[in-house]
């Protein structure tokens, strides 16, 4: 196959998924005609298309998958072609007249990862050097990024969610998914070097809890000149919302500019890595739970009173609000050295796997709406509490559902 004739296969599909983009469906007689080839050869490449996940076939043609998505065709390898996800900036219609009580006013920009989440269900977990037979399985899109943007958009907010992904077949996982989910806008990169992160996760049937490990993969390779491009959507949001599944370069530069332009952060410090001390005094709100506040105070909690001291010991490290999530036991908070306990909402515990990203999108979409604190919190507790009723950690309620539960109070 001649190098001329590689360039105009990459160029007439190229032309195809343009014209897609711009009219949603074509036809094979139409494409044959304009490039004047035969069918034949239409098909082939629509058939191409399709198995890259880019469009789907439909009676004499083709409807594309993800409107609005740009996406190059490089080299071709075998009979198949990659896609490069340029920077993807996706960004759905404004619904206007939203109904009253739907949503919250307030937009969220989350910084943070896209992971594909392969979970195992057991019994129980397993003891040191045991295999046990796992009662299913799944595998799916996660990452707290991506779980904590997903809760924030269900809880009302407008959200812009930031991530980075690998150029491997969960790319289009990724770009799937989040144009398919409540989020309203979103800026996927692509790493050369690095794939798509990843976490295998435990759940136990015996009480609902989890076991994670996580590879953070391309989430660890965000340029300077990445989080420069996204400067302006940060500049028209209310609340800038980070966790720790990111290079620690690029969250904390991003934290930085949060707080030159007057924006208020919350840090949720998970997973835990003492990388981030320096970051502390530029967030207003600090979320860890019992295990990542005893990490970062050096105090181990056990109770109201064990959380409290950590609390303050957090505070020390120059944390202006320091709010602990306490599972059942609800939440700690801790604003100008005066403590305020955040009630838990009873729940029918299925899967507490996403519960923390549950509390801290509906924490964030609730500050955004210019809510208290105290109320945000709340409010977040409320929406925790039906996450945990649902299966996967990137299953979440909604505003409604919340409201509803919230006047259980």
């Amino acid at each position: 196959m001649t190098l001329g004739f590689i360039m105009f296969l990459e160029e007439r599909r190229r032309h195809i998924l343009k014209y897609l983009n711009d009219h949603e469906r074509g036809f094979v007689n139409y494409f044959a005609a304009y490039f004047g080839v035969s069918k034949e050869t239409i098909r082939s490449d629509l058939n191409t298309l399709s198995e890259m996940g880019v469009v789907q076939r439909c009676y004499g043609g083709a409807i594309i998958s993800r409107r609005n998505l740009q996406a190059e065709l490089i080299s071709e390898t075998g009979d198949s072609f990659g896609v490069l996800l340029q920077p993807i900036n996706h960004r759905k219609p404004t619904v206007s007249g939203q109904q009253k009580g739907k949503s919250m006013n307030g937009k969220v920009c989350v910084f943070g990862s896209f992971n594909v989440d392969i979970v195992a269900r057991v019994e129980r977990f397993p003891r040191g050097g045991e295999s046990l037979l796992a009662l299913a399985s799944s595998l799916g899109p996660g990452g707290k990024g991506a779980n904590q943007a997903t809760a924030a958009s269900k809880a009302g907010a407008q959200v812009h969610f930031v991530a980075k992904v690998g150029k491997d077949q969960f790319s289009h996982l990724a770009a799937d998914h989040l144009t398919r989910s409540d989020i309203h806008s979103f800026t996927l990169y692509q790493s050369e070097s690095e794939p798509t992160g990843n976490a295998i996760i435990y759940v136990s049937q015996e009480n609902g809890e989890n076991m994670i490990a996580i590879y953070s993969g391309a989430n660890t390779t965000i340029t300077h000149n990445e989080i420069e491009a996204i400067i302006p959507e940060l500049t028209s949001s209310d609340v800038l919302l980070v966790q720790l599944e990111n290079n620690f370069d690029a969250t904390h530069a991003l934290i930085k500019i949060a707080r030159e332009l007057g924006k208020t952060v919350i840090l949720n410090p998970a997973p835990y890595s003492a990388e981030i001390i320096p970051s502390i005094p530029y967030v207003d709100v600090i979320t860890p739970n019992e295990t990542e506040a005893s990490l970062l105070s050096g105090i181990e909690i056990n109770d109201v009173d064990t959380a409290k001291e950590a609390a303050l010991r957090i505070a020390e490290l120059g944390a202006k609000k320091v709010l602990i999530t306490m599972g059942s036991r609800g939440a700690l908070l801790l604003d100008n050295r005066q403590f305020s306990h955040i009630r838990a909402f009873p729940a029918v515990t299925v899967d507490t796997t996403g519960a923390g990203d549950a509390f801290n999108g509906a924490l964030a979409a609730s500050l955004a709406a210019g809510n208290t604190l105290v109320q945000a919190a709340t409010w977040a507790s409320a929406f925790a509490s039906l996450a945990v009723e649902l299966e996967g950690a990137s299953n979440m309620p909604d505003f409604a559902q919340a409201n509803a539960r919230l006047r259980t109070l």
